[in-house]
């Protein structure tokens, strides 16, 4: 399932995929693998994410 949730928040801080792989220490492919839903982030990457995105885990990948 893609992940427009990290997509969504990422634009509105301006942020490119290389700029938030960059700050949570990934390649750019990482993140647009996770945005396309093709991968699956360890818990530790995707609080990385949260904390570069300033947001929570239910903000960005709890599935309602």
């Amino acid at each position: 399932m893609k992940n427009l949730r990290i997509k969504s928040a990422r634009a509105a801080k301006d942020m490119s995929q290389e700029a938030l792989a960059q700050a949570v220490g990934v390649s750019r492919q990482t993140i647009n693998a996770i945005e396309k839903g093709d991968y699956n982030p360890t818990i530790k990457l995707c609080l990385a994410i949260c904390r570069a995105l300033d947001k929570t885990l239910d903000d960005l990948f709890w599935e309602e």
